[in-house]
């Protein structure tokens, strides 16, 4: 019955039973028939999504192969990228507008360069996010998979990407004298709630692309807006002194603000607690819980209508 529509189901099911046999209705409800595209259960749908695991993985590698393989230096842009525009902002910030006063010697390069590529990982997974249905139409109507393989894959491309950029942090940090120490084991657990976080918005936005494709353009201008005010290039804790507290915590709570201060913290030697919000730790389950969990069910909610007109 992979050809009946939704329309066709519901005149079948409308059919009052004739004197010659059971109706079509039935006959699919006794066979195990369904409705070709309808929405499974959200337990099933997560069972299905399961299923694709090497699908999603293998289809993330293709991508990040794919991304810049037309550039003569390949790949190595995936670090070059956030390197020229963390000197661009090194420039601007920190020797035009002096957003290094108040930190130790030393530290504002990789406080900055570590800023740059997290907000980066959170910004690509979004924008790659908007696109994932429909950049991805072909495929979306061509084979039946569960939909949400395609935001948690770009999202995965990029949390590989940076893994592969996590090498030259680790080198700034180390250049500025922050050496291996235990707290580099938190970096773990940081990307881990970064990563769902990341998902629960690129499954969101995915959503709203699909139906909304001009979306991809005003995103980049919503993202800027994000980043200035999430503490990439200086410290909240720093150049808001006087101002309301509540005004410095809620910028301080903010998710992209939360995720780069605990990388930060994980990583610079001198990056002290009093640069942190008080329970950060639960403030960065919070986000990636409630964004992942709430960006899944509201992607899968409009699973039968991606591709569609």
């Amino acid at each position: 019955m992979s050809e009946t529509t939704r329309d066709d189901h519901v005149a079948m099911s409308a059919c009052p039973p004739s004197d010659d046999g059971p109706t079509p209705a039935e006959l699919a409800a006794r066979y195990g028939l369904s409705v070709s595209g309808a929405r499974p259960g959200l337990v099933e749908y997560v069972r299905q999504l399961w299923g694709r695991r090497h699908f999603i993985l293998a289809f993330s590698q293709a991508k990040l192969t794919a991304q810049y393989s037309e550039a003569k230096l390949g790949q190595l842009w995936q670090v070059a990228t956030p390197l020229l525009n963390a000197l661009v902002y090194y420039f601007i910030f920190g020797v035009i507008l002096k957003a290094s006063r108040g930190m130790p010697p030393g530290t504002y390069i990789p406080f900055l360069v570590t800023g740059v590529f997290v907000f980066t990982f959170t910004q690509s997974s979004i924008m790659a996010g908007v696109r994932a249905i429909s950049g991805n139409l072909g495929l979306v109507r061509a084979l039946h998979f569960p939909r949400a393989s395609l935001p948690v894959s770009f999202a995965l491309q990029q949390l590989q990407q940076l893994l592969f950029s996590m090498i030259v942090l680790f080198a700034v940090a180390v250049g500025f004298g922050s050496y291996p120490s235990l707290a580099w084991l938190l970096i773990v657990p940081v990307l881990l709630l970064q990563f769902l976080f990341n998902t629960g918005l690129a499954l969101i936005v995915a959503r709203m692309g699909a139906r909304t494709p001009d979306l991809a353009q005003l995103m980049p201008f919503i993202l800027r807006t994000w980043m200035y005010v999430s503490g990439v290039m200086f410290s909240i804790h720093n150049m808001l002194v006087g101002r309301p507290e509540w005004f410095i915590r809620a910028l301080q709570v903010n998710p992209a603000a939360v995720y780069m201060d605990l990388m930060r913290y994980a990583l610079i030697e001198h990056y002290g607690e009093a640069n942190l919000p008080p329970h950060v730790w639960a403030v960065a389950l919070f986000w990636a819980v409630v964004v992942f969990a709430g960006g899944f069910v509201y992607f899968w909610r409009a699973e039968e209508r991606y591709g569609r007109g």
